[in-house]
């Protein structure tokens, strides 16, 4: 197998570790059927005073249309709005849905980088100027009413309710606790003398809306559920955008409206951006989850930075937990308890509630297919940046450091093997010359002749398979690594942005993608051509760094600087090693095998 067949397999690898990895799961997995769960059987209630749910008659049979959720309108009442604040966020609540009208985490600034002087009072907000509040009840109009709930301070937090025409009082109450987590419950009450027929509810558990007020592409908002065993599934908003490959050529083909998935298994489900999340955690799995796009309103002159231009309005995906519909007897109860996570995704606090939770929250980290390897990725990045007190972007060199220097005896063994397998060309073309007419034969001759040079043609692709795990790891990983937002490091002012310096006819002008593509051209220089390769596939090649370069131009420049540096130090291995292990003299083809091929008389 020659330099050609070796990068077409390696390449071929990546493409299918990547197709299988991350672009299967994350853009093509098709939702789950829709369940049944609208459609009313035998009713339930509670008894007074207890959570036990009793059998009654089978209420009436209501049409779909009746029983379906109609569109939240915010009331034209007055809006109540009152506010509770700790040491992670302050909770903004709305009487226009008795629910979280926002989420405003105090330790985290809404933009970073050059961004960041525009505004260093805006924070991060979740739910941000979405139409419905979190916990929002949806449903038929005898579930909505006109919307306007009564808010009242409690000892602990926020109390919001309401009395339904048909005498159903519909109480919430909100309590923020610590690490981000706040606890919601919410009662259906029955105060009347009569059975009420509840139709399917929806509780929202909110909306993924943009990180800046112009989004970028890294920033794509979607809603995250988890089965409880081990299915953690995303739908993005390119799911419901059903945009082509990867977004890369613009257009729609039928935009998906609705996404429906669960069968009362549902253990969490998450509205979440790049680096934020908002998780609604029932007390006990819920039936189903139901996302939507929405779109959100175009951003005001207020919320961008001086003289951008005003984008078009963003899209976000608003989720909601259904439950089927019941019948509560007279002065019955239906409670449900909700614990939300609202906050940054930080391995850490997520893998810590996860495990006093036992519901692998960490999960909404989104890390995929290479999971174990970006955790520990992350956890070392962390640690030698809390250890050695670096910044991050000297702590991105540091790892890439410490990855190569564990790679670094296959990568010189590697390196050997090519630099013999250059060596052996002249002789190995020979024997291709003499048994071109017998590819069987000249492919044992070629493999008898690198057994007695002691040579592989897998040498030289051994390494680049082991480094592609931690190639994809390290991907995933910086895409929605929080404490990479707004880290500096020399020109970059945000090491999960791009490092854009200026624009030039509105192009960015990125300087990191620019090196590392000169950095892998002066690596692929150094690497001798495959034998029998003609010039044109040589050229090729040669220059195929540069697809990485196009590919990588405005991805983070987290992940330009780790490669930049890993091309670096590969670059110095290769003079290393090249140094100090000279070429052995190869073991020559005898003469016999060789020789010109007798040709038989003709008879």
């Amino acid at each position: 197998m020659d330099r050609k067949s070796i990068i077409v397999v390696s390449l071929s690898v990546a493409f299918i570790i990547l197709w299988v990895g991350v672009i299967v799961p994350k853009y093509l997995t098709p939702p789950q059927p829709p369940q049944p769960t609208n459609a009313i059987a035998a009713g339930q209630t509670t008894v007074p005073g207890t959570n036990t749910a009793v059998a009654l008659p089978p209420p009436p049979s209501l049409s779909a249309s009746t029983n379906a959720a109609v569109p939240f309108v915010a009331p034209s009442a007055a809006e109540q709005i009152e506010t509770l604040t700790n040491s992670d966020a302050r909770y903004v609540f709305t009487s226009h849905g008795g629910g979280v009208k926002r989420i405003e985490l105090l330790g985290y600034p809404e933009s970073a980088g050059h961004a960041r002087k525009f505004d260093t009072n805006r924070v991060a907000t979740l739910n941000t100027k979405a139409p419905v509040p979190v916990m929002a009840l949806l449903g038929d109009t005898s579930l909505q009413g006109d919307g306007v709930y009564a808010l009242t301070r409690t000892a602990n937090g926020i109390r919001a309710e309401k009395v339904l025409s048909n005498g159903l009082v519909v109480v919430k109450e909100f309590q923020p606790t610590s690490n981000h987590l706040f606890r919601a419950t919410t009662r259906l009450e029955n105060r009347t003398a009569q059975p009420i027929v509840v139709s399917a509810q929806q509780w929202v558990a909110g909306t993924a809306t943009p990180v800046n007020p112009i989004p970028s592409s890294t920033d794509m908002p979607g809603a995250m559920w988890f089965d409880g065993v081990d299915k953690a599934t995303d739908t993005t908003q390119a799911w419901f955008d059903n945009t082509s490959f990867m977004g890369c050529i613009t257009g729609q083909k039928n935009p998906r409206s609705e996404y429906r998935a669960g069968s009362g298994n549902v253990m969490w489900v998450a509205v979440h951006n790049q680096f934020f999340a908002l998780v609604a955690m029932p007390s006990t799995n819920a039936p189903e989850v139901i996302a939507h796009s929405i779109k959100l309103p175009v951003p005001s002159l207020d919320d961008l930075p001086p003289n951008a231009t005003v984008p078009p309005a963003p899209s976000g995906v608003q989720a909601v937990l259904q439950y089927p519909a019941v019948t509560l007897a007279a002065g019955g109860v239906l409670e449900r308890d909700f614990t939300f996570y609202a906050g940054p995704k930080k391995y850490t606090v997520l893998a810590e509630i996860a495990g006093e939770r036992n519901n692998q929250l960490d999960r909404v980290m989104g890390f995929g297919f290479w999971g174990i390897v970006s955790k520990v990725l992350l956890i070392g990045m962390n640690w030698l940046h809390d250890s050695l007190s670096f910044g991050y972007g000297l702590t991105i060199i540091a790892i890439t450091f410490i990855i190569k220097m564990c790679f670094w005896p296959l990568t010189a063994a590697s390196t050997r093997s090519m630099k013999r397998m250059g060596a052996l060309q002249p002789q190995m073309k020979a024997l291709q010359e003499k048994y071109k007419d017998d590819p069987a034969k000249m492919n044992k001759k070629l493999m008898e002749f690198m057994k007695e040079n002691k040579v592989s043609p897998l040498g030289g692709c051994l390494p680049m398979l082991l480094q592609i795990p931690v190639f994809f790891g390290f991907f995933t990983m910086i895409q929605s690594a929080v404490e990479l937002r707004g880290a500096h490091f020399l020109w970059v002012t945000d090491l999960s942005l791009p490092d854009t310096l200026f624009f030039v006819a509105g192009f960015p002008f990125n300087l990191l993608p620019l090196i590392m593509g000169a950095t892998m051209l002066w690596q692929a220089k150094l690497t001798p051509p495959s034998p029998g390769m003609d010039p044109t596939q040589q050229k090729i090649m040669k220059y195929m760094p540069l697809m990485f370069m196009v590919f990588l131009y405005n991805y983070s420049a987290a992940l330009t600087l780790y490669w930049t540096t890993n091309n670096l130090l590969t670059i110095l291995q290769t003079k290393v090693t090249k140094m100090k292990d000279p070429a052995a003299p190869p073991t020559a083809p005898t003469a016999k095998s060789v020789a010109p091929a007798k040709k038989h008389k003709q008879a």
